[in-house]
């Protein structure tokens, strides 16, 4: 890709006509400028004439280059919003999306009425859901688990920089563990949550968009696509407390056969919730009532 000059060599290049002459979309080309400049949104309306100097011209346009080469917006400038919270972001973890966000509401429903209430959120990466359910809920108790050290050390860093460190729960316990574990068997909770790797082995979107940057073991359990939804599910009834709920996030068409796992391992009136898109996003139960 040709770097961005002006039609006279002599004039200085502005904010402006950077992004006049980008071939990303707006938003994402605002973004990656505003990120370069430390400035705010609406700046690049007030400022949009000013020369800007060359270190950063040459900074965006090679954030340019990458993103018109694939690489995603929140690894470029290492940060994307989830549930109202700045996370940071690395290649090393699953960027979080909005429609995750469904599941996070989902089990906030699923402790209202319970007092400190002890969540395990299973693969965690960036910490985005145990960290939106922590920081909403100040009294919920909160473990985390995932099998990748990298991601473990994203996720610590969001934690500690995203949480009160006096909420009443107290810190997220942050625990590397393929699923349950090396968790402490005497552990019970109210409320399991987890946003597992559930693409089948070949499926064409590995391959596609955002997905070629993100850290495979986190999309895809190289099999059908449910196998860890199994595993998740199998192993739940022994770490749930009485009338304790489980909820997984699946693919657009896994919703039956989730719903159907759920109901094998005793989980009353298993049912799906849909996205904001009609999909089927998220499946879960209440273990025996």
């Amino acid at each position: 890709m040709m770097p961005v000059t002006p039609a006279n060599p002599a004039a200085p290049v502005t904010s402006g006509a950077l992004l006049r002459a980008s071939p990303l979309p707006p938003l994402e080309a605002r973004i990656l400028l505003t990120h370069v400049l430390g400035w705010r949104h609406t700046q690049l309306i007030t400022r949009s004439d000013e020369p800007l100097d060359g270190a950063s011209v040459a900074r965006y346009q090679a954030l340019e280059a990458r993103r018109v080469a694939g690489e995603p917006v929140a690894q470029l400038v290492g940060a994307r919003e989830f549930f109202g919270l700045d996370f940071e972001v690395t290649p090393h973890v699953l960027i979080p999306r909005p429609e995750t966000e469904l599941l996070v509401e989902t089990a906030l429903t699923a402790m209202e009425d319970i007092s400190r209430p002890r969540v395990l959120d299973l693969g965690t990466g960036t910490g985005a859901i145990a960290v939106a359910i922590a920081s909403t809920r100040p009294d919920a108790q909160v473990w985390a688990l995932d099998r990748s050290a990298e991601a473990l050390a994203v996720a610590t860093r969001n934690a500690a920089r995203l949480l009160d460190v006096k909420r009443p729960g107290g810190a997220v316990a942050l625990t590397q563990s393929d699923w349950y574990d090396s968790l402490d068997p005497a552990l019970r909770f109210d409320v399991i949550v987890s946003n597992p790797p559930y693409i089948a082995s070949g499926d064409p979107h590995l391959s596609e968009g955002d997905l070629r940057f993100e850290p495979r073991g986190a999309l895809t359990d190289e099999a059908d696509g449910l196998s860890a939804i199994r595993a998740i599910v199998t192993g739940a009834p022994a770490r749930l407390a009485a009338n304790g709920v489980l909820w997984i996030e699946h693919g657009y068409d896994q919703a039956e056969a989730v719903r159907e796992l759920l109901t094998a391992q005793g989980f009353a009136q298993a049912r799906s919730e849909r996205d904001l898109a009609g999909i089927e996003r998220i499946s879960g139960g209440r273990l025996g009532g």
